[in-house]
């Protein structure tokens, strides 16, 4: 029976909201004392924005870092439209157009299924490019890494 009004009680405080986390003086607005990306900040806080990536011009083929990586985007990609009736990407990198715009022709499994059946157009599953390939940008990294290249990709 006590056991039944302990837990009765319990939860009637914590509806109530008048139990409080055991940090609530050194963490004010409940967050635990947990850092995340946004730094630590009231979930319910909006904070200013992160000033945006700058993304040098034409800085030419940049080197993968580990075989099979998809190639990085050498340019901004901002406005760029890829939806479900445009790629903006395929106006410079299909094989009809790279040629002329000069830009790096996408690869040949771009056109396959996931059967190796060759497509006459790029495959749907291939179609949205910012899934697999990403702007290289000058930016400061998230959170601390210490990868090496691969060494046979090395030029050392």
């Amino acid at each position: 029976m006590k056991r039944l009004m302990l837990a009765l009680m319990t939860v009637g405080l914590l509806f109530t909201g008048v139990a409080h986390s055991h940090n609530e003086e050194l963490y004010p607005g409940g967050h635990g004392g947990v850092e995340s990306l946004r730094g630590i900040t009231e979930l319910d806080t909006t904070r200013p924005a992160d000033e945006f990536k700058h993304y040098p011009r034409d800085q030419g083929v940049i080197e993968s870092d580990y075989v099979y990586q998809p190639p990085l985007i050498p340019h901004t990609v901002r406005n760029y439209e890829v939806s479900l009736n445009a790629n903006k990407c395929l106006s410079c990198h299909s094989w009809k157009n790279a040629k002329e715009s000069g830009a790096t022709k996408i690869s040949v499994t771009h056109y396959q299924t996931r059967e190796g059946q060759v497509l006459s157009d790029v495959s749907p599953r291939r179609y949205f490019c910012q899934q697999c390939h990403v702007p290289q940008a000058d930016a400061k990294p998230l959170v601390g890494n210490d990868f090496k290249r691969v060494e046979a990709l090395r030029n050392e």
